[in-house]
């Protein structure tokens, strides 16, 4: 197949519109963006503390939530900073090496994220269904074990992106029309065929999917365990137990919702509701889910109050 004569596999720089339709509103936009931020740092680096600096939160569960934690703190610094210079600054220029890398690090937060979800999820059904096996099912070991196959299953599954994109030739067009770089929004700049990175792609949504019925079933199993429970009020301590991570769940897995339906269906939508979802589905959870857990868990929320009193 010939190539045009601009054609580079390795174009210098991208360019990162924002949001296209409301870039006379971008420094407004940032200011909500900024904030989110900063609650995402403050909120996860103090459960992250929280759970350090506390002896009795040295369980399975909190284990898996210090490191959903780490896994915000990376995928908003990921994406916000960026966005926050092309908002404010009009830093829209991102060199081809870090684009490439910013794709790299959002895709594999993300299922990093979800793996953690369905670790939590599987915590959650040994500690209700197997409550007496619980401590020698989910040993010091098999957290290790499970956080590794976390580590490795995303890298792993990620890794291949990067490959798809530096395969692919570049043509003269250089503009992104999002906030930041992903796998389909560099692909689509090629001139050559993206058939292989489409099918991956499918196959990356896959293992979400994977994710998401494993969760369900899991929950399902927990619930026929709850309602056989004798008492009212033992059925409703065991479902607060998991009340956090259910809302963890929909803060991460309803916005990529959203945004995977109006991308596939919503062809009437505006540009830049599609590119608000996808802000949405990146930079919610890592807010969100610190805030979820501070109030909700009684331990971290009588710990973060004992040092708010003590200062």
């Amino acid at each position: 197949m010939l190539l045009p004569n601009d054609t580079q596999f390795h174009p210098s720089s991208f360019l990162l519109l924002g949001i296209p339709g409301l870039e006379t509103s971008h420094i407004w936009i940032g200011f909500p963006f900024f904030a989110v931020y900063l609650i995402a740092l403050l909120g996860n680096f103090t459960i992250l503390f929280v759970i350090q600096t506390e002896t009795s939160l040295h369980q399975p569960m909190f284990y898996f939530l210090a490191m959903l934690a780490t896994i915000d703190l990376g995928l908003s610094t990921a994406t916000i900073p960026k966005m926050l210079g092309i908002f404010w600054f009009k830093f829209r220029e991102i060199v081809f090496d870090a684009c490439v890398t910013q794709m790299f690090f959002i895709h594999n937060f993300t299922g990093m994220e979800s793996a953690v979800l369905l670790a939590m999820a599987y915590d959650r059904y040994v500690a209700i269904c197997n409550p007496l096996r619980y401590s020698t099912i989910l040993t010091n070991e098999a957290v290790s074990v499970i956080c590794l196959g976390v580590l490795l299953r995303s890298f792993i599954s990620v890794v291949p992106f990067v490959f798809l994109i530096l395969r692919l030739p570049f043509c003269g067009n250089r503009v992104i029309p999002h906030t930041y770089c992903e796998h389909m929004g560099l692909a689509l700049l090629s001139c050559a065929s993206i058939k292989v990175n489409i099918i991956y792609g499918l196959c990356a949504i896959c293992i979400l999917l994977f994710d998401i019925i494993a969760i369900a079933i899991s929950y399902i199993q927990i619930l026929r365990a709850v309602f056989r429970l004798p008492s009212r009020e033992a059925r409703i301590k065991s479902l607060s137990t998991c009340g956090s991570h259910v809302c963890v769940i929909l803060a991460f897995y309803t916005p990529a919702l959203f945004s995977f339906m109006t991308h596939r269906f919503g062809r009437n939508v505006p540009r830049y509701i599609h590119i608000l979802l996808a802000n949405l589905y990146v930079i919610v959870p890592p807010m969100l889910n610190p805030v979820i857990y501070g109030v909700r868990t009684k331990q971290i929320y009588e710990r973060v109050k004992k040092i708010l009193v003590r200062k």
